[in-house]
């Protein structure tokens, strides 16, 4: 039987199809996007987790049971549980030097309704990632992340206080205690009104701190 005889009679059998750059862009697509799903959900389990046990008190296996993964899925994406929490304060850290640099925009002098908006605006970023915040002091033992995690903390109190500084009618000499101060309000009562579910109305705790925050600029 020659190929003409094969190629009438349909018995060659089927070629299969070879896809192309669309669709292995595509392919690569989803699984990108699925890989991403995957470490940020693992990246929210973490956080809430080290807010609840401690970072100390976290285990693997508790991070792959919130997320649903096997942990040789947990692997794929990170190393260890130091990773992630490193990776959680890298996050973090731009996200709260972006509020603070809010300020930069607020006018001069600023009313009472501007420092209310930068209050919203910072509790806005503690819906996301005040779980992390408050859960930091669990940090990893060692004292290299030890010393990382207190100079960003003290970074961001300074350049918080610098900002209040400049709309203070008698301005400080110590913006780091102004920073460290307010923020510790904030960070406190929004652990108190989202986790511990306090029962204080949430715009009435953004417009008392909007107040504290005003009685410290006109002072």
């Amino acid at each position: 039987m020659d190929d003409s005889t094969i190629t009438q009679t349909g018995d060659e059998a089927p070629s299969t199809p070879t896809p192309s750059a669309t669709d292995v862009a595509d392919g690569a697509t989803k699984l990108g996007c699925r890989a991403a799903r995957t470490r940020a959900a693992i990246l929210e389990a973490s956080k809430k987790l080290f807010l609840e046990r401690g970072y100390a008190g976290t285990r693997i296996h508790n991070i792959t049971d919130a997320c649903g993964i096997s942990r040789a899925g947990f692997y794929t994406y990170f190393k260890d549980k130091k990773e992630i929490f490193n990776a959680l304060g890298e996050q973090t850290y731009r996200e709260i030097l972006a509020v603070v640099e809010a300020w930069e925009q607020t006018p001069r002098p600023c009313s009472r309704a501007d420092v209310e908006a930068w209050v919203w605006e910072y509790f806005a970023f503690l819906d996301e990632h005040g779980a992390f915040v408050l859960s930091a002091q669990s940090r990893p033992a060692d004292e290299v992340t030890g010393a990382a995690s207190s100079r960003m903390q003290m970074r961001v109190a300074w350049l918080l206080g610098v900002h209040l500084r400049g709309r203070q009618r008698t301005p400080t000499d110590a913006p780091e205690a102004l920073g460290l101060a307010v923020q510790s309000m904030m960070d406190r009562a929004w652990y108190h009104t989202h986790v511990q579910r306090l029962p204080v109305d949430n715009a009435d705790l953004v417009r008392v701190i909007a107040d504290f925050i005003m009685a410290i600029l006109q002072a």
